[in-house]
């Protein structure tokens, strides 16, 4: 898909650059910005993704641990409520299709996060997602 359409491809980076500087603006840690896409990418499937991030968190200083429980991050106390929120609504945005998200999961995240960190979160799953499906979609390559 990149190969057949750069332009589309370039546009894709371009979103993902400005919901990075989003997240930023509003105060949200990088590392939780990678927990985020690693989330995603793993209710996605998205080995490629996986990898990409799950590197980049660590290069950032991400505690191996946390990654590692990140599937099950409501049964840890690894993560600040504010983390939890991010999650919680990564997982409502990333599944939408199971019926949305819902009201309770916008009211979860608006007691912790503010309005600029809900948008930035919402853009982040976002591109994450449209990242998933172009490298689902495209086969790209992931080896040992």
């Amino acid at each position: 898909m990149n190969k057949q359409h750069p332009a589309a491809y370039k546009a894709l980076i371009g979103l993902s650059s400005e919901a990075e500087k989003a997240a930023t603006t509003a105060g949200l840690d990088p590392l939780l910005t990678e927990l985020v896409r690693i989330r995603a990418s793993q209710i996605n499937g998205c080995a490629f993704c996986l990898r990409m991030h799950t590197g980049d968190a660590l290069k950032k200083g991400e505690n191996p641990d946390r990654i590692a429980v990140l599937p099950a991050w409501e049964e840890t106390g690894y993560f600040s409520d504010t983390e939890r929120a991010a999650l919680r609504l990564t997982e409502a945005i990333t599944n939408v299709s199971d019926g949305h998200v819902g009201d309770e999961d916008y009211a979860d995240a608006a007691s912790v996060l503010t309005a600029d960190q809900i948008s930035a979160v919402a853009w982040l799953t976002t591109v994450i997602n449209a990242f998933n499906r172009v490298a689902i979609t495209s086969r790209y390559h992931v080896a040992g």
